[in-house]
């Protein structure tokens, strides 16, 4: 999944930035309005982390013109404005979740991953397809009757197909999952995962669609 993180706040932002990397997201920081809406122009989001008091362009005033725009991404306000007004007005402009600071980072990832589940019609926390369960919570993947624990960027690809089973995803598109900005991708880093995934968990487990791509059936 890849996040954009709109935080000024030099201190907040290295902290958080640096648990979402270790929680397996793909994470793009920016720490002003303008360039949060400049970046949702150009790049698809599965989830927005949004400051209120940021330069040049207001939180508020982002989340408006997001919404103006149809764009139905995830948005989660992270703001230390705890007024009951100011959550009924974020709330009420379209944010799906508010947090205040400070907060615990294991309470941050848990809402991501509920705005994530809700915004894609699943009740179960669990996601599954192809005779695989994957609980986004422990990064541990079931098959044939046994869980293996997952690595960071292992547990990406696959959820990045168990959110679209089904649905074939090409390398540029796993590629834009997994990476954020300025992250050096290697030529052949989705193939090295593919293979291992399939070491784990069964050479069969993830398609190859020549000239495609690569997916997991949805049974």
């Amino acid at each position: 999944m890849r996040i954009l993180f709109v935080e000024d706040d030099i201190m907040i932002g290295e902290a958080v930035f640096a648990n979402l990397k270790d929680a397996s997201y793909a994470v793009d920081w920016v720490r002003d309005g303008e360039t949060a809406l400049s970046s949702i122009d150009v790049c698809p989001y599965d989830v927005v982390l949004l400051d209120l008091g940021l330069p040049k362009v207001d939180g508020m005033e982002v989340l408006r013109r997001i919404r103006s725009k149809k764009n139905n991404v995830p948005i989660l306000i992270i703001t230390a404005r705890d007024a009951v007004e100011e959550r009924i007005g974020g709330l009420d402009a379209g944010a799906d979740d508010y947090i205040l600071k400070p907060f615990a980072m294991g309470e941050l990832l848990a809402r991501i991953r509920a705005v994530s589940r809700r915004r894609g019609g699943r009740s179960s926390p669990l996601l599954s397809g192809g005779g695989i369960t994957l609980n986004p919570a422990t990064h541990e993947a079931s098959c044939n009757n046994a869980t293996y624990l997952l690595s960071a960027k292992e547990f990406a690809l696959l959820q990045a197909f168990l959110l679209s089973p089904g649905v074939i995803l090409s390398r540029t598109e796993l590629e834009d999952t997994l990476y954020g900005w300025n992250e050096e991708v290697k030529s052949n880093a989705v193939e090295f995962l593919i293979h291992s995934l399939r070491k784990k968990l069964g050479a069969d487990i993830i398609k190859n669609v020549r000239g495609a791509g690569w997916m997991i059936p949805k049974k």
